[in-house]
């Protein structure tokens, strides 16, 4: 053993364990669910809590195969996030997570199994699955745990399993390399909120600042909820007068525009999804800038991924308005054919207007989803 890993070992053992049992924060009662590996980094030490006297999703997971080692902060943040991308799906569907942030996400179209959906969601960005967390919304198969098992992966959730697949994930002799997956069973995703409207009392977010206070905020969730709330964009300015959209997506593009958008909730700010065929083609995530965002996507789809798709004909959501068009006229390059982005903008009626010259059927949302986790 190193040093450092000496160093390590002995700083939390004296560390962990040091949580109190139960908590209270800003009037809510928390109980220890664990202690867990570490935190966000393997010198933090950390713990699990969950809302005391409750039955939760996450806090009562089914841990049906442990790893080497327990679960970190990551791991559960990674789960977390990647529940809250497929809770929104009646199909199947699987998020892919890598640092709190997707690297692929899909949901299963006609003629699809579960495995190809997986593949879709992995495939987005096959370099950054390595070492992920992986979320379904549906029981997982054989073929699919056998797949899950062909690459590195640190733990799966979803809501059940079937005996053949639990086998799988135990076969260590045939599946070598994952040998320490973790496998998890989670609650039921249905009592989750999803919409603007749910019942958020016991869901809401904490994030503490740098001295310690800390701001409770409400869950961060949308009034869309299905393709009838999609409206078409319109706007008004002294520039270019009153402006609406004139492109109108198809069926099959407005099924993604919608699936885009529910990704796009879990994805750190300025952050946009450019979608196909009910697959993510890139996310862009983290960017300081809109049209930056759209540039990391576009250039992560050229570099990393390795299915047979094209971005032309492909959709994008954005979590934030357009200050300009140039973000429009980005992903319009690339082929891009609808977008899905807030209302708000000085230019609104500007960047409609260059959508209409670029083809590009544009819709707004009826809110900003800025998540800085």
């Amino acid at each position: 053993m190193s040093s450092q890993e000496l160093n390590r070992n002995t700083y939390l053992s004296k560390n962990i364990g040091n949580f109190e049992d139960a908590i209270s924060i800003s009037g809510v009662e928390f109980e220890k669910v664990e202690d867990l590996r570490y935190g966000t980094n393997p010198h933090q030490p950390a713990a699990h809590y969950k809302i005391k006297g409750t039955k939760s999703c996450i806090g009562d997971m089914e841990i049906l195969k442990t790893g080497k080692s327990g679960l970190s902060q990551t791991n559960l943040e990674d789960i977390s996030y990647a529940i809250n991308i497929v809770k929104y799906f009646k199909d199947a569907a699987c998020a892919v997570m890598k640092h709190v942030n997707p690297s692929g996400a899909a949901v299963q179209r006609t003629g699809e199994s579960m495995k190809d959906v997986y593949i879709k969601a992995r495939d987005c960005d096959a370099r950054a699955a390595f070492g992920s967390a992986v979320a379904f919304n549906v029981p997982v198969d054989l073929e699919t745990a056998e797949e899950i098992m062909g690459s590195f992966v640190e733990c799966v959730v979803a809501p059940d399993y079937s005996d053949e697949a639990i086998a799988a994930f135990n076969n260590s002799e045939k599946f070598k390399m994952n040998k320490s997956i973790r496998i998890i069973k989670c609650g039921n995703l249905d009592n989750l909120p999803k919409y603007v409207g749910d019942e958020t009392k016991d869901f809401n977010t904490m994030k503490v600042l740098a001295d310690g206070s800390i701001v409770v905020a409400a869950p961060l969730l949308t009034n869309i909820r299905g393709i009838e709330d999609l409206k078409i964009a319109t706007g008004k300015n002294k520039s270019v007068g009153e402006q609406k959209s004139e492109i109108a997506a198809t069926c099959a593009e407005k099924e993604d525009l919608l699936a885009a958008w529910y990704i796009n909730l879990s994805v750190r700010s300025n952050g946009v999804v450019i979608m196909k065929n009910g697959q993510t083609l890139a996310v862009g995530t983290g960017e300081q800038d809109r049209v930056g965002a759209v540039e990391q996507a576009i250039e992560k789809f050229k570099c990393k991924y390795e299915g047979a798709e094209t971005i032309d004909g492909s959709v994008m959501s954005s979590d934030g308005f357009f200050p300009f068009s140039d973000a429009v006229e980005v992903a319009a390059k690339a082929g891009v054919s609808a977008i899905i982005a807030p209302a708000g903008s000085l230019k609104d009626a500007d960047v409609i207007k260059k959508a209409n010259e670029l083809g590009v059927a544009l819709y707004h949302a009826t809110e900003r989803i800025f998540s800085h986790h």
